[in-house]
């Protein structure tokens, strides 16, 4: 929409505060401010929400695979043959055994629930979501046939260990005498304590070699499952459906978005509620522009009848009002954007300060999952997000803006 001189000049003046008009401009800038806030807090949310889904992702298939082959019974006796077909498959980038057992740890009479994860010394070493996550001791020091682990930094603080210490893994089901059956329990020296940033991760995990889990669980040389990583996560399903025929029968194929269907779906729906409820702030805030021009076009109708008079097209005072309208929403917008980039940046530390004054724990990891508060801005979804804002302003202005187009300047100046 182009504006001659004249136009623009008006629009200009209307945009700001005439004589006796200061509860217009009060008006138009509480519409100003609520856009601002609802595009800022749309910009917040869907990028937090992004990021939780990342970190996650990043995270779960960091440890867990893409997908994986799991024996019945938590055993796969014919894993070499199963990591054959897997290699075989057209898509699949990386195949890795795998040992997961539920057990239960002890140090000076602290007992928790752990979650032993058998790994190959290679896997250990190069695992993306371990490496550079160590806070104390180091990976290096685990070994085949070395009695030294891995543990989360979670059940660090719950056991109440360091690195040099020894806990007890305890496995129920031990060796069958003519007594019954002996737990199995060996001691093992803490040689790395890591933070993944995922809290059930942390507070549970102890990663060994894959010979020691083995040892501990008495398992021979068969393994739990077989792990496997493919060109694109988000085709899983398809990548892996030869696979899964050629094993069925002997062994399930259980990718992420099986291993953790609620979670990724309740982050969903929770992602498209809260873009609803948050973009009804944006369409609250235009009906506050509504408001506003209504209200100047009822200040302004005997400055609109005189440009009638004086040769001002329709078409002329219509662009006047409209451009008002979206000037306000784009101000709004912009501000908001800017809002949104600041609080994204300085985010942990404004969740710290509301703690602090609060008193509250707000961010719980053990209910938040992560460690810290996440965020992932979307390009598109903020272009999306301003169209939205301006495309709302632009609607709210026609109203008002054709109401000021069709002054009668004759009824107007009548008693004039």
């Amino acid at each position: 929409m182009i504006l001659s001189r004249f136009e623009r000049m008006i629009a200009k003046r209307y945009l700001l505060p005439g004589k006796g008009e200061g509860f217009i401009f009060l008006v138009a800038g509480i519409s100003l401010a609520a856009v601002m806030l609802g595009v800022a807090a749309l910009i917040i949310v869907m990028s937090v929400m992004n990021g939780f889904r990342a970190e996650l992702f990043d995270k779960i298939v960091g440890l867990n695979g893409h997908a994986v082959v799991q024996g019945y019974g938590g055993r796969l006796p014919d894993w070499r043959d199963v990591m054959a077909k897997a290699k075989a498959t057209p898509g699949v980038t990386r195949v890795t055994p795998l040992i997961e057992q539920p057990l239960l740890a002890n140090y000076q009479g602290r007992v928790e629930a752990v979650l032993v994860r058998g790994m190959t010394m290679d896997d250990i070493r190069g695992n993306q979501t371990l490496k550079g996550k160590v806070k104390v001791g180091s990976l290096n020091n685990l070994a085949p046939g070395k009695t030294i682990v891995a543990i989360g930094s979670g059940l660090a603080d719950n056991l109440g260990v360091t690195v040099g210490s020894t806990i007890s893994i305890i496995n129920p089901a031990g060796r069958a005498t003519p007594f019954g059956t002996v737990p199995r329990e060996i001691g093992y020296e803490v040689g790395a304590i890591f933070e993944v940033g995922i809290y059930d991760y942390d507070k549970a995990f102890v990663i060994m070699p894959m010979e020691n889990a083995q040892q501990l669980l008495l398992m021979g040389d068969v393994v739990g499952m077989v792990e496997v990583n493919t060109v694109d996560a988000d085709k899983v399903g398809d990548i892996l459906a030869p696979l899964a025929e050629k094993v069925e029968g002997k062994a399930v194929v259980t990718d992420w978005r099986q291993m953790n269907s609620s979670l990724f779906e309740a982050l969903q729906v929770d992602r498209v509620v809260s873009f609803v409820v948050l973009s009804l702030i944006i369409l609250v805030a235009v009906f506050n522009i509504l408001s506003s021009l209504i209200m100047l076009v009822r200040a302004k109708t005997r400055d609109i009848a005189i440009m009638r008079t004086m040769g001002a097209r329709r078409s002329s005072l219509l662009k006047i009002f409209v451009t008002v309208g979206v000037t306000i929403g784009s101000l709004g917008m912009a501000a908001g954007v800017v809002l949104g980039f600041v609080f994204l940046f300085f985010r942990q530390q404004v969740l710290n300060f509301i703690q602090l004054v609060t008193g509250q724990n707000i961010w719980d990891p053990s209910v938040r999952f992560l460690a810290e508060l996440p965020s992932k801005p979307d390009p598109v979804e903020i272009v999306v997000i301003c169209l939205m804002a301006l495309v709302f302003s632009f609607l709210a202005t026609l109203y008002p803006a054709f109401k000021a187009a069709n002054t009668d300047p004759v009824q107007v100046l009548r008693y004039e």
